[in-house]
């Protein structure tokens, strides 16, 4: 990849579609809530954490996850959280993003859904007054819990769902099939709230046709296994469905033995609707940018391949018609002018 390139994705209009929040908990954040909420870690130094991020599958990184997030307590530390996020998306030429949030991991741990929430949601109204960049949040029911429990949080939920714009399915993939929460997705549609859901990351592409047709998600977080089956692939791009790709995270879990062999280019070949986002960037070695250059340089990206791929992260976000037009608009004047 050429240096002209690389500027170019720097300073190319973007947004981030797949970002859990929790999974920006930067190993110095960890050590600091830890120490300002009294909480014991299981680690001596910030290298220590840093060098237990070494994971050979899904649920050896979801150990850790699950461990870190027990140092945020507050609602302070919630608004941290996603502001130091929000800063580095920003950094990024990222204008806006779509973030999970799992409320199950904290409620679990006698935090209240209030006191999460209130933190995301203060931290994304301070982004966008002082960063211009405005945010969407997206409550995630973790899939290794049963569905009596999803409904709980969707019922925990009801004083926000003015401020939530959907509902996500993340945590273990493999056993936890979509089918096991097509009634509690049904109930949050009829809330009004998007759908979405993690499949064929690690779980096969029977997994995506559920999401399909059994969760009828807006789009598919992740997909990579989809390409395994030809007619979903095909349905795939006939629908127009939006898959969250996330490079670094799918070299960091082993779904691809290295980024020279990941389906980023044949996607947009085929004309799947892709998209490039860091999953959980502190634990997978890299924010926005970084995945973008990233998976550039190790697939031969063209100029035109990374102009797709900022309009898709527009056109299938939740933005209303007209703010999508924006963006779109800023990506042309942009290439128009580098």
């Amino acid at each position: 990849m050429t240096q002209d390139l690389t500027a170019f994705i720097a300073g190319l209009p973007k947004a981030e579609l797949h970002l859990h929040i929790e999974g920006s908990l930067e190993p110095e954040q960890m050590f600091e809530f830890a120490q300002r909420n009294g909480v014991t870690l299981p680690f001596d130094s910030v290298e220590a954490i840093r060098a237990a991020y070494a994971f050979s599958n899904l649920q050896d990184f979801l150990d850790i996850y699950y461990a870190g997030a027990g140092v945020l307590l507050t609602k302070a530390d919630f608004h941290d959280l996603a502001m130091a996020y929000f800063r580095r998306l920003a950094a990024d030429g990222g204008r806006h993003a779509e973030i999970f949030f799992d409320p199950q991991a904290h409620t679990d741990r006698g935090v209240p859904f209030s006191v999460v929430a209130d933190g995301l949601l203060s931290a994304m109204d301070e982004a966008e007054k002082t960063l211009g960049v405005t945010s969407k949040l997206i409550l995630c029911f973790l899939r290794h819990l049963d569905e009596d429990a999803a409904f709980e949080t969707l019922k925990q939920a009801e004083p926000y769902l003015d401020r939530i714009a959907g509902v996500g399915l993340d945590s273990s993939e493999v056993g936890h099939p979509p089918s096991k929460f097509a009634r509690v997705f049904k109930a949050a549609a009829d809330k009004g709230l998007k759908i979405v859901a993690h499949a064929g990351e690690e779980g096969p592409p029977e997994y995506v046709w559920e999401a399909l047709d059994l969760l009828a998600v807006d789009r598919i977080d992740h997909g990579n296994r989809a390409l395994e089956d030809e007619a979903l692939t095909k349905r795939l791009v006939v629908e127009g469905k939006t898959l969250t790709v996330c490079p670094l995270s799918n070299l960091k879990l082993c779904v691809v033995g290295d980024l020279t062999d990941h389906p980023m280019k044949r996607m947009l070949d085929l004309g799947l609707k892709a998209t490039v986002n860091s999953d959980d960037p502190a634990y997978f070695g890299g924010y926005l940018n970084d995945n973008w250059l990233a998976v550039a340089k190790a697939t031969n990206l063209t100029r035109d391949d990374l102009i797709t791929l900022a309009k898709n992260s527009f056109t299938g976000s939740f933005l209303s018609k007209d703010q999508i037009a924006e963006h779109m608009a800023a990506i042309d004047a942009y290439a128009a002018a580098n």
